[in-house]
């Protein structure tokens, strides 16, 4: 049990490291010697535990996928409207801590790798599943709903991303702000598609 306890924190610690250098550097500039001489490990360890440097990048951005998805879609027993806010305030907890790892998730780079891609891609429908349960009870939503709240959410990373790189805003003022935004996006999606109505609280909004 000790030993496979250690080799879970080795691992952990591997990933650790590798969020911060892939964080700063591309992808393709970070060669496995120039990790492992940052990690202050043998290269061959990181072969062991992940394989190859692809393996060790997807293993990095799984890793912090799990941590921002769990943060951000808890909250089922709230109400449905406070569990909106409490997923954006949650995403924006989640990009202020660890400034490193939601920078790997949302732009870091392997250039166009669809394995990569689709990671991305799970924790973009996820939020926006999330968001559907808060504002119409359930995450089954129409097209024209789907891509409205689609391209909320990546509008939401760009501002995050500027957000943690020159943090002008207090995270309250920031999380108001999506929260409107987002207001504003579902008032749009009921005005073009009356099945899916606006929250009482977003219709207020402005």
């Amino acid at each position: 049990m000790r030993g496979t306890e250690r080799s879970l924190a080795r691992r952990t610690e591997l990933l650790a490291i590798g969020r911060r250098l892939f964080a700063d550097t591309s992808y393709d500039a970070l060669s496995m010697d120039d990790i492992a001489r940052q990690a202050q490990v043998a290269k061959g360890l990181i072969y062991y535990y992940f394989r190859s440097k692809r393996g060790y990048y997807l293993a990095i951005v799984e890793d912090s996928v799990a941590d921002l998805v769990t943060l951000a879609a808890g909250g089922l027993d709230l109400p449905p409207v406070a569990r909106v806010h409490r997923t954006i305030d949650g995403y924006l907890r989640y990009a202020e801590q660890n400034q490193a790892a939601y920078r790997t998730i949302v732009s870091g780079g392997v250039g166009f790798d669809t394995e990569v891609h689709a990671i991305r891609d799970g924790v973009r429908e996820t939020i926006v599943a999330t968001i559907a349960e808060g504002a119409y009870g359930h995450s089954e939503i129409a097209p024209l709903a789907r891509m409205a709240l689609l391209s909320w959410v990546c509008s939401a990373e760009g501002a995050t991303l500027e957000w943690i790189g020159r943090p002008e805003l207090p995270r309250e003022t920031m999380r108001e702000l999506l929260v409107r935004t987002l207001g504003g996006t579902l008032r749009a999606i009921e005005e073009m598609d009356p099945a899916h109505p606006a929250p009482a609280p977003a219709r207020r909004n402005g």
